[in-house]
């Protein structure tokens, strides 16, 4: 049960995304057009400390008109280590400095129309070495103990589909 992508064509892009109508053949020989959004691969990062509190970042996002606690994130370079970009948006929006990243999981959003690929790293450890750069980021940041995570993901204060993942696979690690 295949579907095959027969060929592409680009209707929209700019420097973050690319939109394209895919000629998509079903397995009974239908053709369909099917939207694709290209973007580059996401890091995100957070940081556990010896009390079990997650680096958080509590900002609000437009589009959905919703205030949350997210993780710092953004778009891997190209050739750059997803690990060491994690760590570059960590500094950059906490100011924080992790120590060595660790993978903890790899998740695609929305993997029926895009290629949004999102790679979440964390430390155990982390050293303060200023004020946030991109301070623009967010509203604050806080340590977030990991064991209110569900409460805040039911009260809808988590809805970040890589924070969500990410919080709740590190609540079930460290507090199992």
């Amino acid at each position: 049960m295949e579907w095959t992508n027969l060929g592409e064509r680009t209707v929209y892009e700019n420097r973050w995304v690319r939109v394209n109508m895919a000629d998509v053949e079903l397995p009974d020989g239908r053709h369909l057009d099917h939207t694709v959004i290209r973007l580059r691969p996401v890091a995100v990062a957070t940081v556990v400390n010896e009390a079990n509190e997650a680096l958080l970042l509590w900002r609000h996002r437009f589009i959905t008109g919703a205030w949350g606690w997210e993780l710092p994130s953004g778009g891997t370079g190209e050739g750059e280590d997803p690990a060491a970009a994690a760590a570059r948006e960590l500094e950059e929006e906490t100011g924080w400095r992790p120590g060595p990243m660790r993978l903890l999981l790899s998740v695609d959003p929305q993997p029926g129309i895009s290629t949004s690929h999102h790679r979440v790293y964390w430390s155990d450890r982390a050293e303060r070495v200023g004020e946030p750069r991109d301070s623009f980021e967010s509203t604050r940041r806080e340590w977030v103990p990991l064991k209110s995570v569900p409460d805040l993901i039911a009260r809808g204060e988590i809805r970040s589909a890589n924070a969500v993942a990410a919080l709740l696979m590190l609540h079930h690690l460290r507090l199992g």
